[in-house]
């Protein structure tokens, strides 16, 4: 896929699931049961050890799920992450250094920022999302203020979002969401997973109603 396809994709599907675990060995679960609750886009965060690795084998194994990199913090990660096979990268933090290094590559980046000073260097430097960042320590009416003269801009609402609380991102006009631990958990038994899976077909009900 194109740069430009993916990012169609991501927008059109409006959910970008973080997967920042403890252990590599509850990341296979934890994207069965995303899969299973119907999940289109995940990123594995830098800071999940064996992330490229789970980055290799899931791509590998979900050819349909777009797979990307997450906790991207600066040019040699977003290297590794692209050379791995990830799909996007995600960002904490307004690097521009990063967005040129993976446009190179053809690949898209969700690009973290906050204040309007971030979110225009952002949109200057080509990001192709903004990721508003964190969205629920700073509140709907913070993004309300900033979406006012900078109506044009894409925005992800990711940080700490609650399932009850994505109706009101929504209406203030959020093009999508990045979840992660309101989400993901360690998969330590049927349960545990039938839980994710759920969840997650809930709140793609939410995001698309």
């Amino acid at each position: 896929m194109s740069r430009r396809d993916i990012v169609k994709s991501i927008k059109a599907e409006k959910l970008v699931v973080v997967i920042r675990l403890k252990q590599q060995k509850h990341v296979a679960e934890v994207v069965e049961a995303l899969v299973a609750g119907g999940v289109k886009a995940l990123e594995i965060t830098s800071n999940t050890p064996g992330y490229l690795e789970e980055i290799k084998r899931t791509r590998n194994e979900y050819p349909n799920i777009l797979v990307g990199a997450g906790t991207v913090i600066n040019t040699n990660i977003a290297a590794d992450a692209i050379n791995a096979g990830a799909q996007f990268l995600v960002t904490p933090n307004t690097n521009i250094n990063v967005v040129k290094l993976a446009h190179k590559k053809e690949v898209p980046v969700l690009m973290g920022a906050l204040t309007p000073t971030e979110i225009c260097d952002a949109v200057e430097g080509e990001a192709d999302i903004v990721k508003l960042f964190p969205s629920a320590a700073m509140g709907v009416n913070y993004f309300k203020a900033v979406k006012g003269p900078l109506d044009k801009v894409d925005f992800f609402a990711v940080g700490g979002i609650a399932p009850e609380d994505l109706q009101d991102w929504k209406d203030a006009g959020v093009t999508g969401f990045g979840l992660g631990g309101n989400l993901v958990k360690p998969v330590q038994n049927q349960q545990d997973f039938e839980d994710i899976a759920e969840l997650a077909e809930q709140v793609l009900k939410k995001i698309h109603s």
